[in-house]
């Protein structure tokens, strides 16, 4: 028997999660609330509820070699960082490509998702799910959950206080579409991830004058690096990884911030944190600086409250303002998985981020539940292909114990690590959490034997960027093309 497999969502993950059913022989539904694919990066002029929405200039913050589908590369005309628009073009070469679109029934959210009666020696579920009014129930022997963390704002309006008083235009980020409406008017945006400052930015071209508010301030990269190049083709190298763990973290951190103190000193554009740089994940903005050196955007710190018209900050300063944008994150939950996960505080506890570790059977996994320093597509694919292992029985999942152990333990290294925050609950490092992946499945890329095999393929290995082809040079799911891809990744890089 075929085992059937319900995926929810159609974006980025969702797709990935599609063709590594299909490449094991297994049979997905992917459910799909909305009437297109895309996910998170689909502009749309309108927010829709339970939909991630995005603004209309957005440009991704990770570069085309770095983001791509493991065997499927960015058409070397694409540029290195795309507008929304190139990476939708990009999912529907990618679902024309390998056929996923029949598989996906659109229009059709997921109601609830529960364990069968005999769920301790099946491992099945039935899933509910309604479209055009009419409610279904369907049983399963796997479910993937695939609809991300970016879907619920985060808006903590009790702690401004006054806000329910202010005569203003207030809206989360997630509401923002373009500067339009804020043309020669006062506006806060609070916030400074990535966007906050994008928005700051853009608003700021438009506006009579911005205020970036910040609690902590932030480190700023650029996305141009060194000579031109994406700045995380230049970070995400294994060579940078084993240089890393021999130095300290505070080793690293000096270095880091005095390369970015050179570009422009954070200390006198009213940035620089309390926190290291690696203490929070980055924030990723080219033009900040200049905006706050021409003064269009002002660097403020923390609103204390708000009055009708005007909002007096934690330095005793006050501004008249027309509009608060609130660009304070978000916060994921999972109302259909009646009593299976517990999300509290944005926290939940999943072996390796993707399995409930008390299942009878390992029957669900989430996919895309992180906050990578570096690209998510490639990750969320890769979880796939260990997941669709696991629902087959190719691979085991250690015991209970042993995986709440390594659940407990990343928690700990991450509350070490990490300023408290929403976001930095499932964050992960980029090439030790595919590594860590890529032993699962069994495709981590063994550099002893490519230096004795195959030395020119070895150094672009090790000292090149850790592209995802490098998880299809050996093991299940081996792509023939992944040597070529990873030879010529520079090549289109620089097209």
């Amino acid at each position: 028997m075929v085992k059937t497999v319900a995926i929810i969502g159609g974006g980025s993950s969702g797709l990935c999660a599609i063709k590594a059913c299909l490449q094991e022989g297994l049979e997905p539904i992917c459910f799909e609330r909305t009437a297109d694919i895309g996910g998170l990066w689909r502009f749309e002029e309108y927010p829709e509820e339970g939909r991630a929405s995005i603004y209309r200039s957005v440009i991704i913050n990770t570069s085309k070699e770095m983001m791509c589908f493991s065997d499927f590369p960015i058409p070397e005309d694409f540029p290195n960082y795309m507008h929304n628009s190139k990476i939708m073009e990009y999912f529907r070469m990618y679902a024309r490509h390998f056929d996923l679109l029949r598989h996906v029934c659109f229009k059709t959210s997921v109601c609830r998702v529960a364990k069968r009666p005999d769920f301790a020696t099946t491992g099945k579920w039935e899933v509910v799910t309604e479209s055009e009014g009419k409610q279904e129930a369907a049983i399963f022997d796997a479910v993937l959950v695939c609809t991300g963390h970016h879907t619920e704002a985060h808006l903590p309006l009790s702690t401004f206080p006054g806000i329910e008083k202010f005569k203003g235009r207030y809206l989360h980020s997630r509401d923002y579409k373009d500067a339009r409406d804020f043309t020669d008017k006062r506006i806060i945006v609070i916030g400074i991830g990535n966007s906050g400052s994008d928005l700051a930015v853009e608003i700021s071209q438009t506006a009579k004058q911005v205020f970036l508010s910040t609690r902590r301030g932030a480190w700023i990269l650029n996305r141009v690096g060194d000579q031109g190049y994406p700045i995380d083709i230049i970070f995400n190298t294994r060579m940078k990884m084993f240089l890393k763990k021999l130095l300290s973290p505070s080793m690293v951190s000096d270095f880091a911030e005095k390369q970015l103190n050179m570009r422009f000193n954070h200390s006198h554009y009213g940035l620089k944190p309390k926190h290291r740089i690696l203490d929070q994940h980055p924030t990723i903005n080219d033009d900040l600086p200049n905006r706050i050196i021409s003064g269009r955007v002002l660097v403020k710190p923390n609103v204390q409250q708000f009055t009708e018209t005007s909002a007096i900050f934690s330095d005793g300063t006050r501004e008249d303002i027309d509009a608060v944008v609130f660009a304070t994150g978000y916060s994921f939950s999972f109302p259909f998985l009646e009593g299976c996960v517990k999300v509290v505080e944005n926290q939940i506890p999943l072996y390796k981020f993707m399995f409930p570790p008390n299942l009878e059977k390992p029957t669900l996994a989430f996919i895309g539940l992180i906050q990578p320093l570096g690209a998510i597509m490639p990750i969320s694919e890769l979880q796939c292909r260990w997941a669709t292992r696991v629902f087959k029985g190719l691979n085991k999942l250690p015991p209970r114990q042993d995986m709440e152990a390594d659940i407990e333990q990343k928690r700990e290294a991450m509350a070490k690590r990490y300023v408290k925050s929403q976001r930095h609950t499932i964050q992960v490092d980029y090439i030790p959490y595919m590594d860590e992946l890529a032993c699962q499945v069994g495709v981590k890329p063994n550099l002893l034997t490519l230096f004795l095999t195959d030395p020119k393929l070895a150094l672009e290995v090790a000292f090149g960027p850790c592209t995802p082809y490098q998880y299809r040079l050996r093991g299940p799911g081996e792509w023939a093309g992944a040597r070529e891809a990873i030879l010529t990744q520079r090549q289109r890089i620089i097209k």
